[in-house]
């Protein structure tokens, strides 16, 4: 009798470990394209990537570019006070909000404003997500028109009632720094939790704020794009999207 290559338990088992690898192999694409589609879940794009609609501003500064809204000035169109693009699909409470943003110019300075509200001379009064292209600002949280800086950079600020601050350290700003991108797009997240705000660029968190002052903290309000008085300047963002809590 001819001598067989391999028993027949043998050829079995290879059988079931190729059949195996080749399973594995088939899901290999859907087990690395899960965290990254979970952590998307329940998202909303909130710009359609082609034009302004559901959003209003000031004419003549926001426009749409190569798929991505884009607020500019120029020598011969500054500003006298920031401009703001106002999202008019609602007053979100508590949401998540993350958005890509870039500067195109070397001089910039905006941000992404949160729970606000209008005021009569066209500025706002909330929340800001700062950005811009010097080292000190971006990733702080801001309140235009009210407390100025909450929470700089790399700091986690607790207010209480009586507007009482308790101020910690949990990063070093300059290493923080190093994590945002001043020539191409970053990612900005914005957590917003009742009186908790967590602010994140490219994932890294860069401020984190529990707000509960009587009378100026914000439980709601308007989501707005800045365009900041300056030197000539180009912001733009996309991919906006909020999910609501």
């Amino acid at each position: 009798m001819r001598n067989l290559p391999c028993s027949w338990p043998h050829c079995f088992m290879m059988f079931v470990l190729v059949c195996t690898v080749f399973v594995f192999l088939g899901e290999m694409p859907r087990m690395f394209a899960a965290p990254k589609e979970e952590a998307e879940k329940g998202f909303t794009p909130i710009f359609n990537g082609k034009d302004l609609t559901g959003w209003e501003g000031e004419s003549g500064y926001w426009s749409v570019e190569d798929g991505a809204i884009t607020g500019a000035t120029t020598a011969e169109k500054p500003l006298d006070q920031a401009t703001y693009l106002f999202w008019r699909g609602g007053k979100p409470a508590d949401f998540v909000l993350r958005a890509s943003y870039r500067f195109v110019t070397p001089e910039g300075n905006s941000g992404i404003n949160f729970r606000s509200r209008e005021l009569p001379n066209g500025d706002i009064r909330g929340y800001q997500a700062d950005m811009e292209t010097g080292p000190s600002y971006s990733g702080i949280l801001y309140e235009c028109n009210q407390r100025a800086i909450i929470a700089k950079r790399g700091q986690k600020v607790e207010i209480d009632e009586d507007g009482k601050r308790t101020v910690t350290s949990f990063a070093d700003p300059a290493e923080l720094q190093k994590h945002i991108k001043t020539d191409g797009w970053n990612e900005y997240e914005i957590i917003a939790r009742g009186p908790e705000i967590i602010l994140k660029i490219n994932g890294i968190v860069t401020a984190h704020v529990i707000d509960r002052e009587r009378g100026k903290s914000a439980a709601e309000g308007l989501i707005s794009l800045q365009l900041h008085p300056g030197p000539p300047m180009k912001v733009q963002f996309k991919n906006i999207r909020v999910k609501m809590n």
